[in-house]
């Protein structure tokens, strides 16, 4: 079968410590210390076996990830940027959803022809962390299309545990193919929703939210705070393609950083001044830019109010930590989607009609063509680079 794999070399930076756990999988905890020199490129791969527990899929629509853009962008050095746990070579993708088409002989729930979307996140149920109630912090992750192959193929195997019935989209935009496309924005907007709502516990309705960065999880972020009952929802974004975007799907206000600072201004005297000087109930980190972010996230701090980090980057970012005790305030690290009912929340709310984050898709791909939707996506002229399976 054909899949869109990436390969890159094992050359841990000098400065970098490889750990024995990284020695004995090959699994690197901080790509951007180690992978260098990506390739990436359509290949012809075995079919995965089936086990006992498994599906048997058939993507058919599978989004192109910031995630996966760090992947084919390099530093000065050649190192690639993404920064979080990354085994080569891979099929990548993982924003995703398709058809069944086989079951383990084990599987009870699910059948072929049923339409499914799935977690990214495959944790494995039997660790400390996954027996305690934290399977995003799962002592053995795989992740689907970092470590273990992905969804920018022909087929993909996957536990069936980590599958989600979308049926209920296909009847509430009347097609398979446009459930499929609102499938594969289940992972992304599920991150979003474990991040503000299981993470950091939600905002009072009536709340005032702030995004910044509107990729996939900052559009996702305004979407489920205007249906949580956000007053205001104030978002900041450079391109003007995701500006008109972010307003498509629930921003009051959205604004370029960029030109805020030309003229003198910035995001924090945005909020206080849209908020009468009270400041964001809750703040959301989506543009993986903290050292640009959080200090602004810190002047705008209502009391009692909330930051959300869900970005990533391998970077520090300052804190005056003052700031926070006399507000009250809190931050919040956030990563994954497993659990806690998210992707069920996710998919009822979009079966619901209360989130709908179909408007954000603006490219559309074949796999014939997912290399060009990869090099598409890295340009940022897009909301959602899609690939159809």
């Amino acid at each position: 079968m054909k899949g869109l794999q990436f390969t890159a070399e094992w050359a841990p930076r000098p400065e970098y410590r490889v750990s024995e756990f990284e020695q004995r999988t090959r699994k690197a905890v901080t790509g951007s210390s180690v992978w260098r020199h990506p390739h990436l490129g359509l290949v012809e791969v075995p079919e995965p076996p089936l086990g006992p527990q498994d599906v048997r899929v058939r993507p058919r629509a599978c989004g192109v990830c910031g995630s996966d853009v760090h992947f084919y962008e390099t530093d000065a050095a050649g190192y690639i940027r993404y920064p979080g746990l990354t085994r080569f070579p891979v099929i990548i993708g993982h924003e995703t959803s398709g058809e069944v088409i086989e079951v383990g002989r084990d599987v009870r729930d699910l059948r072929p022809g049923d339409l499914v979307t799935m977690e990214e996140m495959i944790w494995c149920g039997h660790c400390l962390p996954c027996r305690n109630g934290w399977p995003n912090q799962c002592e053995n992750l795989e992740e689907l299309g970092f470590t273990i192959n992905g969804a920018m193929a022909e087929q993909l195997v996957v536990g069936a545990k980590y599958c989600w019935p979308i049926g209920a989209l296909a009847e509430r935009y009347g097609s398979a193919e446009a459930a499929c496309e609102a499938g594969a924005l289940c992972e992304p907007t599920s991150v979003a929703y474990n991040g503000m709502f299981v993470r950091a516990g939600g905002f009072p309705p009536g709340g005032i939210v702030a995004v910044y960065g509107t990729g996939p999880i900052g559009f996702a972020a305004i979407a489920l705070a205007r249906a949580a009952g956000a007053s205001r929802v104030i978002a900041f974004e450079v391109s003007p393609v995701r500006q008109a975007l972010a307003r498509q799907v629930g921003a009051d206000e959205v604004h370029d950083p960029v030109a805020l600072q030309r003229a003198g201004g910035s995001p924090h005297e945005v909020i206080l001044q849209a908020s009468g000087g009270a400041g964001a109930d809750m703040q959301v980190e989506a543009a993986g830019a903290p050292a640009v972010t959080v200090p602004e996230m810190e002047q705008a701090l209502a009391i009692g109010g909330k930051v959300v980090i869900i970005g990533r980057a391998a970077e520090r970012a300052p804190l005056y930590l003052e700031h926070f005790q006399t507000r009250a305030g809190q931050v919040f690290g956030a990563q994954g989607h497993s659990g806690y009912g998210t992707f069920q929340h996710v998919t009822r709310l979009m079966a619901s009609g209360r989130v709908d984050l179909r408007p954000i898709i603006t490219s559309r791909f074949p796999l014939s063509a997912a290399p060009d939707a990869v090099v598409r996506a890295s340009q940022r002229q897009d909301g959602k680079v899609m690939v159809k399976i």
